[in-house]
């Protein structure tokens, strides 16, 4: 089936003559890429492009093809924002949040929405990173605040807003601030790394510098985190404010290593609001 990023992936390799500058615009890898040509290519029957050793140069089908792709790109983009537009009542922001994020600062981001754009209804979902990426590049969701750093498949993005977290020990096992290489013989609590492979690797890696032989615990949530530390089994980084449980001691990490950063993405043409990325200011809380 032909698809929009089909049409982003032909009209940018026509524009840029190199695969290479080609990726960087449509925001994707260079493999995805040749593999998305590859695709539009079996799907019109034609060879599009002629490669050379300094790029690539439309053929004659593709250059008959050109100005259809950048009607058709042009129409979809018109049609999102025609559905945005021409809702009776109002446009619904489809709002996706990793669970990474303190409710606080979800319901702030919620409310930041509705107040940019006046009449709207705010939907909240909640999933991990490698899904809400996929739901904003189909166009299920409006924007979502994902985990950073994350391939982003050619969506935009706001700034990189980093919370500052603590580790929830278990009772006794340190006090007040401590480093990371102070939490021995307890577990870190971490979720899998399917959710968000680039920032769960940038986690790992971390740990690993401040606390080579602590060990890991994969966790579905937090609040599992919690029911561990609770049990003297585990230790939870966490950036939200209100988790907490007897037998548990809440402490700040020397210099903070582990914080949490968040980033807003959307798609381009997908979005009501003027600067989307402004946005992200709302997950800082008091």
């Amino acid at each position: 089936m032909l698809t929009e990023r089909h049409l982003q992936i032909f009209i940018a390799l026509a524009e840029e003559q190199h695969f290479g500058d080609a990726a960087r615009v449509v925001g994707i890898t260079q493999p995805p890429l040749s593999q998305g040509l590859r695709r539009l290519e079996a799907l019109v029957g034609a060879k599009l492009f002629e490669r050379g050793p300094g790029g690539v140069e439309l053929t004659p089908a593709g250059t008959a093809l050109l100005p259809f792709a950048r009607r058709a790109l042009t129409s979809i983009e018109e049609l999102h924002q025609a559905a945005v537009a021409r809702d009776p009542e109002g446009p619904e922001i489809r709002l996706g949040l990793t669970p990474e994020v303190p409710p606080a600062a979800g319901a702030a981001l919620a409310a930041a929405c509705s107040a940019a754009l006046p009449g709207s209804r705010v939907t909240v979902v909640t999933a991990p990173t490698s899904s809400l990426v996929g739901q904003v590049s189909a166009g299920r969701l409006t924007l979502a605040v994902v985990l950073h750093p994350t391939v982003l498949d050619g969506l935009e993005a706001g700034p990189v807003q980093l919370l500052p977290t603590w580790a929830l020990v278990p009772s006794g096992l340190v006090t007040d601030a401590a480093e990371l290489k102070q939490l021995r013989g307890v577990a870190v609590a971490v979720r899998p790394r399917a959710e968000a492979p680039a920032a769960r690797d940038l986690f790992l890696d971390t740990l690993a510098l401040h606390r080579p032989d602590g060990g890991t615990v994969v966790v579905t949530d937090e609040r599992a985190g919690l029911a561990m530390a609770a049990a003297g089994q585990a230790v939870v980084v966490t950036a939200d404010p209100s988790l907490v449980a007897p037998g548990v001691d809440r402490v700040r990490l020397a210099g903070d290593p582990l914080p949490v950063r968040l980033r807003l993405v959307w798609s381009h043409g997908r979005t009501p609001f003027d600067d989307p990325g402004r946005l992200t200011e709302a997950l800082v809380t008091p």
